[in-house]
């Protein structure tokens, strides 16, 4: 069992070690712009993303590392809607319609996918593009949204938990600059 514990311990720690900073410092700039000019920055994902996206849109409106003023983060995860627009129009569309609700130009719109490839979450960059909003996408190095979003957080594995635990790693580093710049700290 040592042998497993290592092993997983050594892929998670390569994965994240290859992850490429300079795709977590852009994607740092793009939300400090967007929260600079008054905008919000707008989560979403499924399953394990999902509560990934969740976790990462407290970090805004609550705290990373640092008491300050809230930022402007918030998750299209909340039960009730995905379950409504789930049930009365098609699961496809859960984000998109929230995106439609909420999204403004100058917004950010992160999609978390470990595939890359979550329809529901590539309709709302979709959605997001066209109200003028810039688009995220945290994914494994594959799937469609790294090739639709206006940048792309690439995780290189192609093992979901290893995908998961790196993007948590670029979502928190990220934080961490967006905290440090907003508030000068």
């Amino acid at each position: 069992m040592n042998d497993y514990i290592e092993n997983e311990l050594r892929k998670s720690s390569e994965t994240i070690s290859k992850i490429d900073p300079t795709e977590i410092r852009k994607a740092a700039d793009i939300i400090i712009e967007s929260l600079k000019n008054g905008g919000q920055v707008i989560f979403m994902g499924n399953g394990g993303s999902s509560a990934d996206a969740q976790h990462i849109a407290a970090e805004f409106s609550g705290k990373y590392m640092f008491d300050r003023p809230a930022m402007a983060g918030v998750c299209l995860s909340n039960i009730a809607p995905v379950t409504a627009i789930g049930n009365d129009y098609s699961y496809d569309l859960v984000f998109k319609r929230q995106v439609e609700a909420i999204c403004r130009k100058g917004d950010v719109v992160v999609g978390l996918s470990t595939s890359g490839n979550s329809k529901n979450v590539i309709l709302a960059m979709e959605a997001a593009k066209e109200r003028g909003a810039k688009t995220l996408s945290f994914t494994g190095d594959g799937g469609k949204m790294r090739e639709i979003a206006d940048h792309a957080v690439v995780i290189p594995s192609k093992e979901t938990p290893h995908i998961q635990e790196g993007y948590l790693v670029a979502c928190h580093t990220m934080c961490g600059i967006v905290e440090k710049e907003m508030f000068n700290l």
